[in-house]
């Protein structure tokens, strides 16, 4: 391991931000980056010794390698957080304009999921069935499910996820605003007691294969699409109608005081989701106004 990967891997484990998931995916994302620089011919003594230089030349490499904008945004992601460690906030811009990087994509289709029954009963593992109830029922990621711990985050009225447990380790709480709800939250606390759905003897890594096994025995997948239903379902609840993903209407045919409920519950359900932006939404909820027709050209 040459210096700079050292260096890096002792700002990733010094740090504690983040899910166990985004720590581990922030390490190896930025040990490869080390080893881009090196391949590019710079030796960089540490961590600290960052440039703009080097972001540049990080890109144009990514960009040369064919990866998609998608995957150069998450890289940059990563390099803005090893920048801010090392005290240098302001060495990339904050949007990703400067890089020529394509808009993000917001909406493609809908890919809410509901959760049947027939597909529980071919998952052998009880804490698995209820880690995807988790999911379904509170717009949970599996590693939300899997870590909740039921004694701590149960408030009566909502749920409180700590920051260990979140992806980007950002606290949230998720309110209880059905019958189905608290009963799914005793039926796991009556499985795992004080603990977790991750079981005592094993940890996160261990749990996280098993639900990976038990989904792809079953026949599940994309699983993630839960989560867009809950979104959906949340968005109906708060305004009355159905989103623009499943047939409901765009801002632009909205009265003001409906564009304003509109914005109301996309936020909270971002905030639910542990997003924090409105844009996001777009995603689970399909696009907030109608895409404009692009003009064909004189011939």
């Amino acid at each position: 391991m040459d210096d700079l990967s050292f260096s890096l891997k002792t700002l990733c484990s010094r740090s504690g931000e983040g899910s166990f998931g985004t720590r581990a995916l922030r390490q190896r994302g930025l040990t490869a980056m080390a080893l881009d620089l090196k391949t590019m011919g710079y030796r960089l003594p540490g961590a600290a010794s960052l440039k703009g230089k080097h972001v540049t030349a990080l890109v144009a490499h990514w960009k040369t390698g064919g990866l998609s904008d998608q995957t150069i945004r998450n890289r940059l992601t990563w390099l803005r957080w090893w920048a801010f460690q090392v005290g240098k906030p302001g060495l990339l811009p904050k949007t990703n304009d400067t890089f020529g990087l394509a808009e993000r994509g917001r909406f493609s289709d809908n890919k809410a999921k509901r959760l049947e029954g027939a597909a529980l009963q071919r998952v052998r593992d009880t804490r698995v069935q209820l880690a995807l109830k988790l999911e379904a029922a509170f717009g949970l990621r599996r590693e939300e499910a899997l870590k909740l711990r039921p004694v701590l985050a149960d408030r009566g009225d909502r749920i409180a996820l700590k920051a260990s447990w979140c992806k980007g380790g950002r606290y949230r709480e998720i309110p209880i605003t059905h019958d189905k709800q608290r009963a799914l939250l005793d039926e796991v606390r009556a499985v795992v007691g004080d603990g977790s759905l991750i079981g005592a003897g094993r940890n996160y890594h261990q749990a996280l294969k098993s639900y990976e096994n038990q989904l792809i025995r079953a026949g599940i997948s994309n699983a993630h699409g839960y989560r867009h239903a809950y979104a959906q379902w949340r968005y109906k609840a708060l305004t009355g109608w159905s989103c623009p993903a499943a047939g409901g209407p765009t801002v632009d045919k909205m009265t003001p005081a409906h564009a304003a409920r509109d914005r109301s519950a996309r936020l909270e359900i971002s905030h639910e989701l542990g997003h924090g932006r409105l844009d996001v939404t777009d995603t689970y909820l399909g696009r907030r106004f109608a895409p404009v027709a692009k003009k064909e050209s004189a011939a």
